[in-house]
């Protein structure tokens, strides 16, 4: 599902064997109102499903109640979804909500667009290769020719996709691309290009991108100079669904480092990085685990 309008969808992904160290997530909202949890509950009970793990948050502002709970089958073995999709669609009826489960997959499938700074890249790079992102890079698509070395010797394709003077065709050949390799998530590992409106609406819920401050205070380019200039106690990282709005995103992370009046700009750039790593690698592994739920602009992160 492309996570445009989650609010509307309901349905489940196909997927291998579950078990209680590999679970399938159901992924529940709702306009809050008595009774929620105990009906999802039973039905998972009437279909012989065990739950493995489960937690919920209520939006007191929207009225949305928000659920993500890890299910296994009787014992902690694999889950009939044909005993379970039934109950959960006449739960869906009573209570007006949707519900999203998804099966334990292989790996995800990453294409990641960086530019000319690749330490994101590089981070993410490893992880995946070290097992600790349950993913797979398939691609570094670049404006830029510098990550050629970096995801060569991964072996990792890579495609430079320079802008030229025509830079309308130089946005569509990055949604051809995007759509012939078909990734589970896009991921701008600091890549420092603008995207049209309707590329961010495809990828909508499948494109996470990381900003370089605290959004939302200095926004676009350049923001560890603008910090400097404003002469911050604190700098940070952001990781962020991409929406057609600059660096407006529903946000996944945040965190922040501690700076001094004794930091130049390359001081605030060398601190900064390390905090965009783990910003967004753990952003990263939040939604390959179904862990992040956006309603409006916003996110309810079960982390």
């Amino acid at each position: 599902m492309d996570g445009r309008t989650p609010e509307s969808q309901s349905g489940t992904t196909s997927g291998g064997p579950v078990s209680a160290d590999h679970p399938a997530i159901l992924v529940v909202r709702a306009p809050e109102r008595p009774g929620i949890v105990a009906a999802v509950a039973a039905a998972l009970r009437d279909a012989g499903a065990t739950i493995v793990d489960a937690d919920s948050h209520t939006d007191r502002t929207s009225g949305l109640f928000l659920q993500r709970i890890a299910i296994a089958g009787a014992d902690g073995g694999d889950l009939d979804s044909s005993a379970l999709l039934p109950r959960l669609l006449a739960v869906q009826g009573a209570f007006a909500l949707t519900f999203e489960l998804h099966r334990p997959t292989d790996a995800a499938r990453l294409v990641l667009l960086c530019s000319r700074h690749l330490h994101c890249a590089a981070d993410l790079l490893a992880r995946c290769a070290l097992g600790e992102l349950d993913a797979t890079v398939v691609a570094v698509l670049s404006d830029k020719p510098e990550g050629r070395e970096l995801a060569e010797r991964h072996g990792v394709p890579f495609e430079h996709l320079p802008p030229g003077d025509d830079r309308a065709a130089q946005e569509r050949l990055v949604g051809d691309r995007l759509a012939a390799l078909d990734p589970d998530l896009v991921v701008l590992a600091r890549y420092m290009r603008v995207l049209p409106g309707w590329l961010t609406d495809q990828w909508f819920g499948r494109m996470i991108n990381i900003h370089h401050s605290f959004l939302p205070a200095f926004i676009g380019a350049d923001p560890y100079r603008k910090a400097h200039e404003r002469g911050v106690k604190l700098i940070g990282a952001t990781a962020h669904y991409v929406t057609e709005e600059l660096d407006a995103g529903p946000i996944i992370n945040q965190d922040v480092v501690r700076v001094s009046h004794r930091d130049a700009v390359p001081d605030l750039v060398r601190k900064g990085r390390d905090v965009e790593r783990i910003v967004l690698a753990d952003a990263v592994r939040w939604h390959l685990e179904h862990r992040v739920v956006v309603f409006g602009n916003r996110t309810c992160v079960f982390a």
